[in-house]
């Protein structure tokens, strides 16, 4: 068992993910979360928007994702979107501010991408930010990892 665990742990170093102790949430080290669970990937100007391993684990099977317009505007932790899951609907809550340049059409017709990839494939919208000083108000993956951590032993 110890093995596998220091595998597991070179493995996520590596791969430069951190290990919950809950079963397959996985938190990347190189993007800022929200205390509402959604990432942010910065890219000089720009920034890609999804919903974390751990809330989509905790939602269950996506089946819908409602998607806000190109040229929209979003604020920091004002909803532009929602997740309609078998379990529940969330709304999802943009961690910056901006314009709304591009939505990941291809979760009309393939909602369960948030599942499978939520970092990667399962991405929701990208956003020309308008304040990059508002990414100081979200966590690093470590703070975020003992976010969760703390959520769940309350649970």
């Amino acid at each position: 068992m110890a093995c596998r665990q220091l595998w597991a742990s070179r493995a996520a170093s590596y791969l430069r993910i951190s290990l919950l102790n809950r079963p397959f949430s996985t938190v990347l080290k190189d993007l800022k979360y929200a205390d509402s669970h959604e990432w942010v990937k910065v890219d000089g100007n720009s920034a890609t928007v999804g919903i974390t391993d751990h809330a989509q684990d905790h939602l269950g099977d996506v089946v819908y994702v409602e998607l806000p317009e190109v040229g929209a505007n979003v604020t920091q932790g004002d909803a532009f979107g929602a997740v309609e899951s078998v379990k529940a609907t969330s709304d999802i809550n943009s961690p910056v501010s901006g314009k709304v340049v591009e939505v990941n059409e291809e979760l009309s017709s393939s909602p369960a991408l948030v599942n499978s990839s939520p970092y990667k494939d399962g991405w929701i919208i990208k956003v020309e930010l308008s304040d990059n000083g508002e990414l100081n108000n979200l966590m690093d993956s470590d703070k975020y990892s003992k976010f969760c951590e703390e959520e769940n032993s309350s649970h």
